[in-house]
């Protein structure tokens, strides 16, 4: 159940919500498209979670061959 790969994992990602919630200034982003305002911790949320998704197609492929 509990593995110590699990739980770093779990503890890595307390630390990256942190991490992305402590950041709540607004900022200017630009890619692809014209400079945008928005909170910090969303463009770090996004990122995250593209990170995740791209993360775990990898792995999925992997296990697939």
């Amino acid at each position: 159940m509990l593995t110590p790969g699990r739980v770093t994992v779990g503890v890595l990602a307390l630390l990256a919500l942190v991490f992305i919630f402590e950041n709540t200034r607004t900022t200017k982003i630009r890619l692809l498209v014209p400079e945008v305002t928005m909170p910090l911790w969303l463009a770090l949320l996004g990122t995250a979670l593209i990170g995740a998704v791209c993360g775990a197609y990898w792995a999925y492929y992997m296990k697939r061959r």
